[in-house]
């Protein structure tokens, strides 16, 4: 039984019942028992234990988790403290600095800040093998994801979705409520970046709908 320790427990109780999530479970034993899989089995659901469902006033969706050593620990772009931010990320800061004057602390990448204000750092997929991306796509996590999507939609306080590469945009169809906001562009990925989200000032666009909402902005200087 997954237990997370805020709303999220009632809200989702129904979903770790279901069979895809029994066979979720399964395969992740397995992988676990038989790999290095990232990030620790503990971490698994941070995002949703940083950021409860009352609390979410914005949603970052990402990938899947980086797959390397000792950087995933349960939310999406973040690494733990100590660990050389991965080059999404460092795109993540610049677009930053260009949207905000904002520069983030050197070698520190662990966006905890951000989850405790309310910005939901949710992967579509939430495991990973080591060094093989997306090695978990397909496996039950998206359902589960998607479930989350879904009632944060039905929220009745707006909410900003920020949506980042192909696998963030496929949520949007889930989000249906038009008091919330979807900003959508490229993921922040060397491979991408130049191609919108340099420039995208989802940043900025996120607190002035925000403000405009009478919510509280996001400080987003770690």
């Amino acid at each position: 039984m997954v237990h997370i320790g805020n709303d999220w427990d009632i809200i989702l109780a129904d979903e770790w019942q279901k069979a895809y999530y029994q066979q979720l479970r399964a395969f992740l034993k397995s992988e676990y028992s038989a790999h290095t899989v990232y990030p620790p089995m503990n971490d698994i659901f941070n995002a949703l234990r940083y950021t409860s469902f009352a609390d979410t006033r914005v949603v970052i969706i990402g990938q899947d988790p980086y797959h390397g050593a000792g950087q995933a620990h349960g939310l999406c772009f973040s690494v733990r403290e100590g660990v050389e931010p991965p080059p999404s990320l460092k795109n993540i800061f610049k677009e930053q600095a260009s949207d905000l004057g904002i520069t983030q602390p050197p070698h520190y990448g662990q966006l905890t800040s951000w989850a405790r204000q309310g910005v939901l750092l949710l992967n579509t997929v939430l495991t990973v093998r080591e060094g093989c991306p997306n090695s978990h796509k397909g496996k039950g996590w998206e359902q589960v994801t998607d479930r989350i999507i879904s009632e944060l939609n039905n929220k009745s306080t707006p909410i900003v979705f920020l949506l980042w590469g192909n696998n963030a945009i496929k949520k949007a169809s889930i989000i249906t409520n038009p008091i919330h906001r979807k900003l959508s562009t490229v993921h922040p990925s060397p491979l991408s970046a130049h191609g919108g989200f340099f420039g995208c000032r989802h940043f900025s666009r996120t607190n002035e709908f925000l403000t405009e909402a009478g919510l509280t902005p996001i400080d987003w200087q770690l």
